[in-house]
């Protein structure tokens, strides 16, 4: 049985190995998103165990009892699997996630004796329930909801599409795939998920050297860079400053200011469209660029982001520099954007009565 294992999953094995180590040497993720993606791995390994071992007992037609205690941990944990992947891979999501999948977990022990979603009849034939499809429906919404959170907190460029499609693809071939090919499919699922989820890692050192690995932002080099790509296209450009950073890391430490900060980041890639590119220059300095743009496109977009931050408790002050033809200098673009900007949090501090000082 061991070595049976070992031949239908050295693959897996060996991609789960690699991630392991390079989860270990890696240095540009905090060490929450690293042990969460470790229990990922854990969570795999054992799954691809408990999916050998029921069809390994089902072809010997015995042990009934045994395999629907096995199919009732492989419906509970593919699902727990991904609302982990959710739990991982997006910033500030609660564990409120796996929520769907503990109900479904129950149900899969209630079917054991009822049958509700899946039973093993006498004559030892596998029989869906009438929820018989709920775990699919929960893996394929837990799927799009997880594409959706990783789109929406994305820069929109290629570096980072790229992946979230390939993950999409993994994920729908997940859900739709054991309908085409049957339950044959289960026996890849583990290596399938393993591969998506290393090939996504991958994808994030690639991508390392433009993003801030706080806030998720493009960083200050890839400003730099990009400002000298395509000049002409950038037709305005959007300086942002935190208000009352400075209060935050004095009184509630810096790891609250890091919060503020990726809460912050947040809303800004939730206000970003076509052509909007954002980025972290500095401790709480943010610049948004924005090609061929027209200047209400740049006031909408002004606007969700104050909308978003209006539903946190953290204020930024925002200004911009529009150029219609794209040919007025970027540093006069940026000096534009800063007054505004710099205007705007002077009213702040002046309306709330704040110490200046206290940035």
């Amino acid at each position: 049985m061991i070595k049976g294992y070992i031949l239908q999953n050295w693959a897996l094995v060996l991609v789960l190995l690699a991630f392991a180590i390079s989860l270990f040497v890696t240095v540009f993720l905090d060490k929450k998103t690293i042990r969460r993606m470790y229990i990922s791995i854990v969570a795999i390994f054992l799954l691809s165990i408990c999916v050998y071992a029921e069809f390994y007992i089902a072809a010997l037609n015995e042990y009934r009892e045994v395999r629907i205690a096995l199919m009732a941990i492989r419906y509970s944990a593919t699902p727990f699997i991904t609302a982990m992947v959710i739990y991982t891979l997006t910033k500030k999501v609660r564990w409120f996630i796996f929520i769907p999948a503990i109900i479904l977990a129950i149900l899969n022990i209630i079917s054991t004796f009822t049958g509700i979603v899946f039973m093993v009849t006498e004559d030892y034939v596998f029989v869906r329930g009438p929820l018989g499809y709920l775990p699919f429906i929960v893996v394929g919404l837990y799927s799009v909801f997880l594409i959706y959170m990783l789109f929406i907190r994305s820069n929109k460029r290629v570096m980072e599409i790229v992946p979230i499609v390939f993950l999409a693809l993994t994920l729908a071939s997940g859900v739709i795939f054991p309908f085409v090919f049957g339950s044959d499919f289960s026996n890849i699922f583990c290596t399938t998920i393993g591969i998506a989820l290393f090939a996504y890692y991958e994808f994030s050192l690639l991508s390392l050297a433009k993003k801030d690995s706080l806030t998720g932002l493009l960083n200050r080099q890839a400003y730099f860079s990009d400002v000298t790509h395509d000049r002409s296209s950038i037709t305005a450009l959007v300086s942002i400053d935190m208000n009352g950073l400075k209060v935050i890391n004095d009184t509630l430490g810096h790891a609250a200011g890091d919060e503020a900060l990726v809460t912050l980041a947040l809303c800004f890639m939730r206000a970003l469209r076509r052509r909007q590119s954002a980025y972290r220059i500095g401790g709480d300095e943010f610049i948004i660029l924005c090609r061929r743009n027209t200047e209400e496109e740049v006031k909408e977009l002004i606007e969700r982001i104050n909308k978003y931050i209006n539903d946190t408790k953290y204020s930024c002050s925002i200004g911009y520099s529009y150029s219609s033809d794209g040919n007025l200098a970027i540093e006069d673009m940026l000096k534009e954007s800063d007054k505004m900007m710099y205007n705007e949090k002077e009213k702040y501090y002046k309306d709330t009565g704040k110490d200046r000082r206290q940035r």
